[in-house]
């Protein structure tokens, strides 16, 4: 399913969307297959065991994606990054629930630019990912 186009007129301070996703041993592989982190971490529980972890994590980018699933879904297709931040504050692991909540907190309506807070919680609630990005309407080749 493809995200809708919103007329960046649309767009009002405080809106939120969220994306949830239930992290399982597939997305921790197919994940390090396609971008090639390949990190002990993620892949060997007996090395994860001797880490502070305690066992396998989860990649910390795939949280990062989550970010990007919960910011289309509010603001939709029409729009791109340019530029983002995020702060990993617990692991998250293979069958965690990670709900990941989005807010538009800043709108720029002379440049087209939205920032959005991003929030992702696991188990427990506990947040798991803290982020900001910045995005920008695009204009579509032959659009007025």
């Amino acid at each position: 399913m493809n995200a809708p186009i919103r007329p960046f007129e649309s767009f009002r301070v405080g809106e939120r969307a969220e994306y949830v996703r239930t992290v399982t041993e597939a997305d921790v592989v197919d994940f390090a297959r396609v971008s090639g982190d390949d990190n002990a971490i993620h892949l060997d529980e007996a090395f994860g065991k001797r880490t502070r972890f305690g066992g396998r994590v989860a990649h910390g980018a795939l949280s990062f994606g989550f970010m990007a699933a919960a910011q289309t879904r509010l603001i939709g297709a029409g729009i791109i990054w340019l530029g983002a931040s995020v702060r990993f504050t617990a692991p998250v692991r293979i069958g965690d629930t990670v709900v990941t909540e989005t807010e538009i907190v800043e709108i720029v309506a002379d440049k087209q630019l939205i920032r959005v807070r991003c929030t992702a919680r696991g188990r427990d609630g506990a947040v798991v990912m803290e982020g900001e990005s910045t995005v920008k309407a695009l204009r579509e080749v032959g659009a007025g």
